[in-house]
This record gives structure tokens, C-alpha cells and sequence, in this order.
């Protein structure tokens, strides 16, 4: 038999519909059981958190079930219910009787032994900020996919633009698929739309576009075209959104971006995944683990198992795998521990792995409350090579230095 810790406890079944409560309280009488249930309208779960007030909770417990423990989670929030959310993998039953009661039940006696540890829940601010993050992400992943469709659709009509040009979406190139869309210009016309270095590829984009298009791969053209720009207006909104809501954690933004690799955006995404409190993970590993970017850990009889990583917080690891990407071009340590490891370990883990350097190191600036600072780089004389040009044009201005044409005249 377990021993109590806390002696009113409650457990949530969550569902789209209902929420089934189990509450277990130990009265001088003995333990007593109370089992009801609560629609997920906002005035049923208001009743909800005032009956568990009521009753004197001391810990609420419920599993993250799809997105529907938000709107619990937040009306009990709002009733200063102590509220904990665990994740369901630890608190899987033994094989036996399962209804939403007995579930509900089992989540109550777990958090009245203390078995339980809560997942981590940014504010509500942060969680407001990720709906506007985490859509930016699926937007970015459907212009890339519009753009990938505009390249097939002109391999399909036998225009090889994309083979000419490195980029479909630069500006010479847009250009040119708009007159294709058109069919005002002849490709002759078409090429000398071509700017700085594409000015020498005129004949090679000029057979490019010579080809025949129909007017039904026209007008997908045409679609497509306008799909794009409306998903980069789009994009473009949400970020000066996303801009205005960093403004209450201006210090922490501006010093996760001062890390290779991440731009505003992205560290504004970072930021509203983690949040700016790093008291909620005990040591950086921790933060690690929960992202889902460290080995795991699987070993019997002295035998080292499969070392995958495990599933963490999708949306960190897509983050830091491209700001890894954009770290490992750039003079600093995180290059160094992709080279490192890219030759020994494989492209794939060199990334997972530099970005978990990446997290670390992001957890340890918001921990300290202080901006990066590269092991590789000397600051000193990186400020005296950006500067020292605009110093010198100042000393001789006012004659500090000696002229050098001056000087060579006077000899």
C-alpha cells in the first residue's frame, strides 16, 4: 500500500465532449470517492473548477489528450486550481478494467502518492503566441510546397527554367513565369529579363522557354502564381503579429538571437516553445530531453540498445534543425561540432547534434539573462576588424595620422 501525501486529490479523463472527475479526499470518517461528469461547454467547465475549489483540491491531474485539455486546463487556471497535466505514457494503467472512470480515478490515487511529475505548460501568453508560430510553420511548409508545384507544372509544359536558373522565385525568374502566364513576350523578349548574373545565361534561358504552353498550363500557372503571393502576404502579416507579441520579452528575444544560426523569427518561435522561465527544467539536459534532441537511453544486461531519439516537442526540433543547418556555414563552435561529427557519426546525427548544442546554449543565456558569447570567436578583434577602417579614416581626418600622399609628396 502507497503512502498518502496529499489528501485531496482529483483526476480528469479529458474528451471532446465530456470530462470525467474523480475526486479522492481523506476525511476523519475515511476516504471518500465523488465521480462526476462535465460537459466541455465553457460555463460546464467554469462549474467544474468552482465545485473542485469547493471541495478543496489540492492537485488536479489530467493526461494531454489531443487539444482538448487546453480549454480545461484554462478555466481551471483561471479558478487558481493547482492543475497538472502528465504526459500519458507515464501514467499507462495495468491491463485490467478500463472505462473513463476508472481512468479518471487512477490519475487521482497516482497524484495522491506523489507519482506523478507535471509536463511543462508555457504561460498563457507564450501558448497564445505558439498558435500564431506554429501556423507560420505550416504556411512556410505549403508555400514551399506551391513553389515545388510551380517548378513541376513548367517541367510539364517543357519549360526548363528551373534548370537555368538556381532559384524559381527570385525576382528575374518571376518576372519571366509572369510573361509566360501572359504569352505577351517571346522568349528572345523573355531572356533579357534576366539580371546580374543571368545576363550572361541569355541563349541558355532563351531554349529554356521556348516551348510550347497550352492554355490549361497557363492558367495553372496563373493559380499557382497567385497562391504564392498571397501565401507570402500572408506570412508576412503573421509575422509583424508575431513581432508585436515578442514585445514583453524583448531582453530574452534579442539574446536568443544573438546565437548563430537563429534569426528574429526563429527565436521568436524558440521563445514560445520553451518560454522565458527556465526554472521549470532543472539542468539544460532536462530541457533536452522533453525537446526530444538528446540520444535515448536504452540498455539491458550491459548491452547498449537502439540510441534513437525518442519523440519530443516536434516543433523545437524542426526549429533547431534548421537553424543547425544555417549554424554549421558560419565561423563559430557549432561548425566545429558538425565537422566533428559529420565524418564519424553521419550528416543526419551532426545536425541533431548541433542542435542540441543550440538548445543548451539557449537555455543557459535565458537561465543567466545574458547574450551569446562564442568560445571561437575574439570579440576584440572582430570589433577592431569591422571598425578599424572608419578609425583610421577619423584619425587622419583630424590629424592624428599623417596623410600618406602628403608624406610622399613632401619627400
Amino acid at each position: 500500500m502507497l503512502s498518502v501525501i496529499l489528501d485531496c486529490c482529483a483526476g480528469l479523463d479529458v474528451h471532446k465532449n465530456v470530462v470525467w472527475a474523480t475526486l479522492l479526499k481523506s476525511t476523519e470518517s475515511g476516504e471518500t470517492k465523488k465521480v462526476r461528469d462535465y460537459k466541455t461547454f465553457s460555463r460546464k467547465l467554469a462549474a467544474l473548477a468552482a465545485w473542485l475549489k469547493k471541495e478543496g483540491v489540492q492537485m488536479v491531474v489530467m493526461e494531454s489528450t489531443g487539444v482538448y485539455w487546453k480549454s480545461v486546463y484554462e478555466a481551471l487556471e483561471n479558478a487558481d486550481v493547482p492543475v497538472m497535466v502528465v504526459n500519458a505514457l507515464h501514467v499507462k494503467k495495468v491491463p485490467g478494467r478500463k472505462t473513463d472512470i476508472s481512468d479518471s480515478e487512477w490519475l487521482a490515487e497516482l497524484a495522491r502518492c506523489g507519482l506523478l511529475h507535471g509536463s511543462f505548460v508555457p504561460p498563457k501568453d507564450l501558448r497564445e503566441v505558439r498558435l500564431l508560430t506554429r501556423y507560420r510553420m505550416k504556411l512556410v511548409r505549403n508555400l514551399a510546397s506551391e513553389k515545388n508545384r510551380l517548378h513541376k507544372v513548367l517541367d510539364d509544359c517543357g519549360v526548363r527554367l528551373g534548370s537555368v536558373v538556381s532559384d524559381i522565385d527570385g525576382v528575374s525568374a518571376r518576372e519571366m513565369i509572369a510573361s509566360l502566364i501572359t504569352g505577351e513576350k517571346s522568349p528572345d523578349e523573355m531572356a533579357r529579363l534576366g539580371r546580374g548574373r543571368l545576363r550572361e545565361k541569355a541563349e541558355e534561358l532563351r531554349l529554356a522557354m521556348d516551348s510550347a504552353i497550352s492554355d490549361r498550363h497557363r492558367y495553372l500557372l496563373g493559380r499557382i502564381e497567385s497562391h504564392i503571393i498571397w501565401l507570402k502576404d500572408d506570412i508576412a502579416e503573421i509575422d509583424g503579429q508575431i513581432v508585436a507579441a515578442m514585445e514583453p520579452y524583448q531582453q530574452e528575444w534579442q539574446s536568443l538571437q544573438t546565437i548563430p544560426g537563429l534569426d528574429e523569427m526563429s527565436a521568436a518561435m524558440l521563445l514560445a516553445e520553451i518560454g522565458s522561465d527556465m526554472s521549470s527544467f532543472p539542468k539544460k539536459s532536462h530541457l533536452s530531453s522533453w525537446a526530444g534532441m538528446c540520444p535515448g537511453n536504452n540498455a539491458s544486461a550491459g548491452k547498449k540498445k537502439s540510441g534513437r531519439t525518442r519523440k519530443g516537442n516536434r516543433y523545437v526540433k524542426t526549429i533547431l534543425c534548421e537553424a543547425a543547418q544555417s549554424a554549421r556555414r558560419t565561423q563559430c563552435q557549432f561548425k566545429d561540432v558538425f565537422q566533428g561529427l559529420a565524418g564519424r557519426r553521419g550528416y543526419k546525427r551532426a545536425i541533431i547534434a548541433v542542435g542540441r548544442k543550440m538548445l543548451e546554449t539557449a537555455y543557459i543565456i535565458l537561465k543567466r539573462n545574458e547574450p551569446y558569447r562564442d568560445p571561437v570567436v575574439t570579440y576584440e578583434e572582430l570589433m577592431v576588424r569591422r571598425n578599424a577602417p572608419r578609425w583610421l579614416r577619423a584619425l587622419k581626418k583630424f590629424g592624428y595620422l599623417p596623410d600618406q600622399t602628403a608624406a610622399a609628396t613632401i619627400r
